[in-house]
């Protein structure tokens, strides 16, 4: 017995099993015998004993498509946000390499949009793979340009 703060705190050794029958736990080392569960490395996984199983009781719903792209969004309001912040400079292109270089999208990003919500001040040059007609109409309004690759 260990006293610690006036609280008794009771210490048990681990037990050693499998270490001769004087141990209590030798032989079979408290498995009982033979089957699944006596065997090592065998573990009846989400197995609820004949009930059905958890992950068979809950609907599926919804579909994760192989093919989809991940495209990085980011509005004009966020680039001048990052150009207030001084993240990027107005002189820069902006494009995907450098947005990612920067972790300002994520580096698992194929391809760059760029979307009309919001405001941008400063005029900036922007290389991009898709952009809505109004960042592109906003960006030439205040004399920047948005360069689309084919």
């Amino acid at each position: 017995m260990i006293k610690l703060n006036n609280r008794i705190k009771i210490k048990k050794p681990k037990l050693r099993v499998g270490r001769g029958i004087g141990s209590g736990k030798g032989k079979t080392s408290g498995r009982g015998v033979k089957g699944q569960k006596s065997r090592s490395g065998v573990a009846i996984k989400s197995f609820e004993g004949g009930q059905m199983p958890l992950y068979r009781r809950l609907p599926k719903r919804g579909f994760n498509s192989i093919r989809k792209e991940n495209i990085a969004i980011l509005n004009l309001d966020k680039i001048q946000f990052f150009l207030d912040k001084k993240n990027i400079k107005s002189s820069d292109i902006l494009n995907s390499d450098l947005l990612k270089k920067l972790k300002l999208i994520n580096k698992n990003s194929i391809k760059l949009k760029i979307l009309g919500s919001g405001e941008i001040k400063e005029k900036i040059n922007i290389e991009a793979d898709l952009a809505s007609k109004s960042a592109v109409e906003k960006l030439e309004k205040i004399g920047g340009s948005i360069q689309l690759k084919k």
